[in-house]
């Protein structure tokens, strides 16, 4: 065999095993309680999509669909705001210059390193002393500022927009905020989809920060609703089945944003790895 068929057979095997807990996901979301607990998953039998569908949106007064549209304004409102701000801060912090302009970059590099959950207590005594704990402004404010965005911002603004088209648009008599909006970001088109995308992910995997913060159970994102849900069914079984399906519906709005924005992501990516 030559090296590139056992790259390909190396390839085709990490790929099948990554695909394994997601082809189980998908079957178990078919089956019911007893199916489940039957290890009877790869038969045909016991079919209960539709039931368990169903139950899923019905269950405790439609819970689910409430942690559903939450989910969707922390993550898709709050990566679109926030993303916005990181390019804008990236962007200010390659093209201009101004006073300790590294050393503020410094603290932004050390936001990177530090951990989100180390955050959550700080930011729960800074919410509480305002008594904005327990709301939505509680989680959604918060993600809204993300120092890796800013670094990531600050590489793609090198590598796709050049001094000289600013520049032009100076001699134009274009002001420095109008060649920000009209010229910079739309280059910048790329760069922004990319830091969305990790902002998107991260925000709609967030789990720690809401379960410090929320105690309304109207609040949760589907990832803390799905946990209590869990946690609940080792008591009432008929719970399972409703957190298997919750969770294949839960990755379907960052599987549709991948691939709907793969071809942006992915040239944001290579951003300035050819000059």
């Amino acid at each position: 065999m030559t090296s590139r068929g056992i790259a390909n057979a190396v390839v085709l095997i990490a790929a099948l095993y990554t695909m394994l807990p997601a082809l189980w996901l998908v079957l178990a979301s078919t089956k019911n309680a007893d199916a489940l607990f039957g290890s009877d998953i790869l038969s045909f039998g016991d079919f209960s999509f539709g039931r368990n569908l169903s139950d899923l949106f019905s269950m405790d007064g439609g819970l689910y669909g409430e942690w559903y549209v939450n989910s969707l304004l922390y993550a898709v409102v709050g990566a679109l705001v926030g993303s916005l701000i990181s390019v804008a801060a990236g962007y200010a912090f390659d093209k201009y210059e101004f006073r300790h302009k590294e050393k503020l970059f410094g603290l932004v590099l050390t936001g990177v390193m530090v951990p989100p959950t180390v955050l959550a207590l700080p930011l729960y005594l800074v919410a509480s002393n305002i008594g904005m704990v327990n709301t939505f402004w509680s989680v959604f404010i918060p993600v809204l500022f993300n120092p890796f965005g800013v670094y990531l911002a600050r590489l793609l603004s090198s590598g796709y927009v050049p001094n000289e088209v600013l520049e032009a648009s100076r001699v134009d008599g274009a002001g420095e905020l109008q060649t920000y909006v009209r010229v910079s970001l739309r280059m910048l088109g790329p760069g922004f989809v990319t830091v969305f995308l990790f902002q998107l992910t991260a925000i709609w995997n967030n789990f720690f920060l809401p379960m410090v913060m929320l105690s309304d159970q109207h609040l949760y994102p589907l990832s803390l609703g799905l946990y209590t849900w869990n946690s609940a069914a080792t008591v009432s079984p008929e719970y399972y089945p409703l957190v298997v399906i919750g969770s294949l519906l839960a990755v379907v709005p960052l599987i549709v944003a991948f691939v709907m924005l793969q071809r942006y992501w992915k040239s944001g990516l290579t951003a300035g790895s050819v000059k």
